[in-house]
């Protein structure tokens, strides 16, 4: 744990590699493509994963065959991960000899023989509105947090964020006369997101009746910790979790489950898809397609209403044929 916590620390492009081209490469992802620091800590193991494996054989990924990564990657499978994992690490390793000419070595003949694998169709879990309703209803109205902890809650259902961004909310990115908040999603890019009525009121009683006993220090993000320094991920993750046991729900509950609720609530309301897509910051819209798929019950009474099998047929008039 210690060990996990002091590499979390460090800047995302530090690296225990010896490879210069890796450190380089992570320069380049966060300067020039601004990528967020999560993105760049998961092209970081990857790639310090994938060195490793290389160096036992007496390869490195700047003279690696195709074979070499093929291997590699099929080594992953057999250690038991997923087909998601493994098709990430593909596309890191991609990336990485896409950029490579940069520095001086052409590896395009290999990148032409390494093939995408095709990732899993799993589903989010999601909850119902009830279940919704009765999360936000989990903490403790005598708890000094209570105010914070619905806020935190209710925003994350109502505008659907990542954990990053309602971390790195600042009070100046919550405006609750106009009722909206500026997030600053991955590759910073800035989208505006409505936050509705119930997120409003549950904000301002954050603002009016907590906010104030937690900050000490005159901070600037929007959401703090018990101690009033700025809420950390890993805080906001174990605090929904903590509610979602609290709940009886899901066995494992995250913010991203109430992310998934917000989109796919949306579309089950009717939401156009693009509007959706805009709402959760997806560059692409194959992303936000998922949702279309995880609402049984609108495909079912969507089915049931139009199939033509589905159809009460008229009986027969007796005595006619």
């Amino acid at each position: 744990m210690l060990q996990a916590h002091s590499s979390r620390s460090l800047s995302p492009t530090h690296t225990t590699s010896s490879l210069p081209e890796l450190r380089t490469f992570l320069v380049h992802l966060a300067s020039e493509r601004g990528l967020a620091a999560n993105s760049l800590l998961a092209y970081r193991r990857d790639l310090e994963d994938l060195e490793r494996y290389l160096k036992e054989r007496g390869r490195t990924p700047i003279n690696a065959e195709a074979d070499d990564f093929r291997l590699y990657l099929q080594h992953q499978t057999r250690i038991g991960q997923s087909t998601r994992t493994v098709a990430r690490r593909l596309a890191a390793i991609r990336v990485f000899l896409r950029f490579l000419p940069t520095l001086g070595h052409d590896r395009a003949y290999v990148l032409q023989q390494l093939e995408r694998p095709k990732p899993e169709q799993s589903l989010p879990k999601i909850l119902s509105r009830t279940q919704v309703n009765q999360l936000i209803a989990a903490p403790n109205p005598k708890s000094i947090l209570f105010a914070r902890d619905v806020a935190i809650l209710e925003l994350l259902y109502a505008c659907g964020l990542r954990a990053t961004e309602l971390c790195e909310l600042g009070l100046r990115d919550v405006n609750l006369q106009v009722g909206c908040v500026r997030v600053l999603g991955k590759g910073s890019k800035e989208r505006m997101v409505p936050i509705g009525q119930a997120g409003v009121e549950a904000a301002q009683r954050y603002l009016l009746e907590c906010r104030p006993k937690l900050d000490k220090r005159r901070g600037e993000r929007f959401f703090l910790s018990r101690t009033g320094q700025s809420l950390e991920r890993v805080g906001l993750w174990m605090l929904v979790e903590k509610y979602g046991r609290k709940s009886g729900l899901l066995k494992s509950i995250s913010p991203h489950t109430l992310r998934h609720c917000f989109a796919t609530h949306l579309i089950g309301g009717g939401a156009d898809l693009r509007v959706v897509q805009e709402l959760l910051g997806h560059s692409d819209i194959a992303t936000t397609q998922i949702y279309t798929h995880v609402d049984q019950d609108r495909l079912k009474a969507i089915h049931q209403k139009y199939h033509p099998r589905e159809q009460k047929l008229s009986p027969p008039a007796l005595g006619k044929e």
